[in-house]
């Protein structure tokens, strides 16, 4: 008898920096330990942009079952609460069948939803919604960002200050409920209590990092992605919307409007992929002290030691 046949409520994460080999290394597992892979990635529960997000390709998804991929228009906003609502009834069917829930990807707020949970706050008015973003459009992300940090102390350092999504969800929270999302967080708990959480972190070294960051660059740009944007800008999606944020989408639509070369975009996207790499990392040191820090460049080594770490 396997040790993962009494699976009980065992439950894996794994995330990781962009590019850190996660999805792979969860397919690996996925196909030793029967179980199933569950999306935590924010960006790929989009259906309009496949290539850009690295989305795992048909072919990977054949080698194991996965979920939450793939399913949710760019015109919708598609909240933390929703996914973990979601991922809940997943992880809930998962287990039923007697296999393991492989939780991957790399948004940082979905796994610390299953850790720690998230509050329950009152439906926001639309008329307040409105209003705060009317504000955010005028003023912009850095006045507005200040202005909120001093109406709402508690939101200073809880995430980056060029984040516009979680600027105006925390000032939206305020307005309407008279009591900071921080505080709404506080007393929350988490819906994964009685499960058997194994936490695992890809920590790939930053200078194999960069050079997977580039290899996978030069894999993706081309004639399909640039199609892909080209029709993603056709769906004339708001700007404030989060699919916008997708890695590669506004430098392709520059290299479309002739304002960049191929090069010039390619070594942009590098740019900002590394930067995102490295906030990943940051969110990792503050809100995964508690993970299993692993890493090797043999693929089969590092599976194994997933393995003895999970067991």
């Amino acid at each position: 008898m396997s040790k993962f046949d009494n699976i009980s409520k065992k439950i894996i994460l794994i995330s990781g920096p962009t590019a850190s080999g996660k999805s792979k290394i969860a397919i690996d597992l996925a196909r030793k330990i029967n179980g199933e892979i569950v999306n935590a990635d924010s960006m790929q529960v989009y259906k309009e942009i496949s290539i850009l997000s690295s989305k795992p390709s048909i072919t990977e998804m054949k080698k194991a079952k996965h979920h939450l991929f793939d399913f949710k228009s760019s015109k919708k906003i598609f909240s933390s609460g929703e996914w973990l609502s979601l991922a809940k009834r997943t992880i809930d069917k998962i287990l039923k069948k007697k296999k393991v829930p492989i939780i991957v990807g790399g948004t940082g707020l979905y796994f610390i939803s299953i850790e720690r949970g998230l509050s329950k706050i009152p439906k926001i008015r639309a008329s307040v919604s409105q209003k705060v973003r009317i504000l955010h459009k005028k003023i912009g992300q850095k006045k507005f960002y200040n202005k909120l940090i001093k109406i709402d102390p508690h939101s200073k350092n809880k995430f980056l200050p060029s984040d516009s999504q979680r600027s105006i969800r925390a000032y939206e929270v305020l307005k309407s409920t008279k009591k900071s999302l921080f505080i709404w967080i506080k007393n929350t708990k988490s819906l994964f209590k009685d499960y058997d959480l194994k936490k695992i972190y890809i920590n790939t070294p930053r200078e194999i990092l960069i050079k997977r960051i580039t290899a996978r660059t030069e894999r993706i740009v081309n004639k399909k992605s640039i199609e892909e944007v080209k029709n993603f800008l056709n769906l004339k999606i708001d700007k404030s919307l989060p699919a916008n944020k997708i890695i590669g989408v506004n430098e392709i639509h520059m290299f479309i409007d002739k304002n960049k070369t191929l090069d010039e975009t390619k070594e942009l996207i590098n740019i900002k992929t590394r930067q995102y790499a490295k906030r990943q990392k940051t969110w990792s040191r503050g809100y995964m002290s508690d993970w299993h820090m692993v890493y090797n460049k043999d693929s089969s080594i590092l599976l194994k030691k997933i393995l003895n770490l999970i067991s």
